[in-house]
């Protein structure tokens, strides 16, 4: 594993050759962050004249699986962004493109993108129902348009399914997903064996119509959420593809599962979405299971990016900690939905005399992390 200094020196360098592809000078660079991609901040002259702030990516190869062009997945997730901001009123990024009129350039191997910088302030640390209401009703109006656009012939993204979530088709770190769960340890792969087992059933009851299944953001928590002015702005699109749209609204929960107040959250995206959309309760029922599914998908990201990045190594024993500790309150409520149990999701409603003391507790201690 290379040092954390010497990955970002070498992505800081393929940032400077890549802004020389932009209509933009005097660009000064500021890392933001090392994590799926790699992120600066940009403050540079446009050719207008004025001076402007813009996001550039560095992108990982292989992000999108190992059996999708990690170009035509970039080139795609742009192209729906422009289509959001032309034929919709969501406030989503807008992609600067090189002065060849194209969305990305390759710079040291890696593809990189421009995007317009967007203000706002994350709440992920001091939510209230209201953000959450106001994000679920930007995320139906998201699922509407998918619904209607037409994609163009060559748009190419993840699709979400269960062979993606819990087969070999994604890389995390450079690594395969195969080899990452061996990295796992035992009880914690036993775990996520049970998660693999109740999604299977979640999943097949769905099925994949158009209703249940379709183009979703896949990654629209609220640390991905700027809000200003009363209205919320959706940003990284990254892990946007097709999939189940009840995940987007359990990716929005992931991190509040577990609150003792995650009745109002909850209750305030479903009532924000169905505002906007229908959400049937044939499809509420899996939130629990989608829920798990993030826990799932998230660990296996972060043992993947662990064995490249010093940083995830160094916090690892701690967030697999964490998610076992929120998998063993989510399990049971996941379970018994896919059984078909009237608990499902709806288990939030229960008062604390009502739920086993390992759900409490686990709820206690994952709310404690921080």
């Amino acid at each position: 594993m290379s040092s954390y200094r010497a990955q970002l020196l070498h992505l800081r360098r393929a940032a400077v050759q890549a802004l020389g592809a932009y209509p933009l000078s005097d660009p000064i660079v500021q890392f933001i962050g090392h994590g799926e991609n790699t992120t600066f901040k940009v403050t540079a002259r446009t050719e207008a004249g004025s001076v402007e702030r813009f996001l550039l990516r560095v992108h990982r190869p292989s992000r999108h699986g190992r059996f999708v062009d990690s170009g035509a997945a970039i080139d795609s997730e742009l192209r729906w962004l422009m289509a959001l901001r032309a034929e919709t009123d969501l406030a989503v990024p807008r992609p600067l493109p090189t002065r060849n009129g194209e969305l990305t350039m390759t710079a040291e191997t890696r593809i990189c993108s421009v995007l317009h910088w967007m203000d706002g302030r994350r709440h992920s640390r001091s939510p209230r129902p209201g953000h959450l209401r106001l994000l679920g009703n930007a995320m139906a109006r998201l699922h509407d348009h998918a619904d209607t656009w037409t994609r163009p012939t060559d748009f190419v993204r993840i699709r979400w399914d269960w062979e993606t979530f819990f087969g070999d088709t994604m890389q995390y770190g450079g690594i395969n997903a195969a080899q990452v769960w061996d990295l796992l340890p035992d009880g914690l792969r036993r775990t996520f064996d049970r998660v693999a087992k109740s999604a299977r059933r979640a999943m097949s009851t769905l099925g994949d119509g158009p209703d249940a299944f379709g183009l979703v953001h896949a990654d629209l928590h609220l640390d991905n959420a700027l809000f200003t002015g009363g209205e919320v702005k959706l940003i990284d699109f990254d892990d946007s593809g097709t999939g189940y749209r009840i995940y987007d609204l359990a990716v929005a929960l992931w991190e509040l599962r577990h609150r003792p107040d995650y009745e109002q959250f909850r209750t305030a995206l479903i009532d924000g979405y169905s505002a906007q959309r229908a959400l049937p309760a044939a499809q509420l029922d899996h939130l629990d299971t989608f829920i798990a599914v993030r826990e799932v998908a998230f660990g296996l990201w972060f043992v993947g990016t662990a064995q490249v990045n010093p940083v995830f190594h160094s916090r690892l024993p701690r967030e697999l900690a964490g998610i076992e500790r929120s998998l063993a309150t989510l399990l049971p409520c996941a379970e018994r939905s896919c059984r078909g149990s009237p608990l499902g999701w709806k288990w939030g409603l229960l008062s604390a005399v009502d739920l086993p003391e390992t759900y409490i507790r686990c709820a206690r201690e994952r709310d404690s992390r921080g």
